[in-house]
């Protein structure tokens, strides 16, 4: 496999209606009877692959970043909900239920964000290698998806409505579990290697 750049000759077809990550556009491209000069290689004939996967921890680790503010502003959104929603007379918050959820939310983004700064500092030093880049991008989001679902949970019927951002967050999560690699490869990558 080779990497070639294509200047021309891209035909972009129609945009494509996603779950979530409204903001990003996702669209067809075809390259119908495209000819690209062999000038255009890009680095070493057969060597493509080899320099997309020397990217791949830093892509998942661009991938982990997200998902670990994903889960602080999901915390923070839902803290402040909680203690301007009443039921039963009281705060959300008020209620033993609400404070344990968000207190191992609120855990979990501390432990995140102490896990991406030490893999951050490995990459940086050059020591980030392409297993602990796949526990980052799994671990975190996963975590990410988990949080996102139960602050929504606790916005009850409002976090089912598109004008409150908790339901953006949670939708916009899901795919973090599936580029960059699948959480299922993530694994496989990180088992192969025990």
């Amino acid at each position: 496999m080779s990497l070639i750049v294509v200047e021309h000759g891209i035909t972009k077809g129609r945009n494509l209606e996603k779950v979530g990550q409204h903001g990003l556009d996702t669209c067809e491209l075809f390259f119908d009877n495209v000819r690209v000069p062999a000038a255009n290689l890009l680095g070493e004939e057969g060597q493509g692959f080899r320099y997309l996967t020397e990217q791949l921890p830093q892509e998942r680790l661009i991938i982990a970043v997200p998902a670990a503010a994903s889960m602080a502003k999901a915390v923070e959104l839902t803290i402040e909900y909680a203690k301007g929603r009443h039921a039963f007379g009281k705060p959300i918050l008020a209620f033993q239920n609400t404070r344990f959820e968000l207190a191992e939310c609120s855990t979990l983004v501390t432990v995140a964000r102490t896990y991406l700064d030490d893999c951050i500092a490995k990459h940086l030093a050059g020591e980030l290698d392409v297993v602990g880049a796949a526990k980052a991008k799994w671990w975190l989001t996963e975590q990410q998806n988990i949080v996102a679902d139960r602050c929504l949970q606790l916005f009850g019927g409002y976090g089912y409505m598109v004008e409150y951002p908790i339901a953006r967050i949670w939708t916009d999560s899901r795919i973090q579990k599936i580029y960059g690699g699948t959480n299922e490869i993530m694994k496989e990558i990180i088992g192969r290697m025990l």
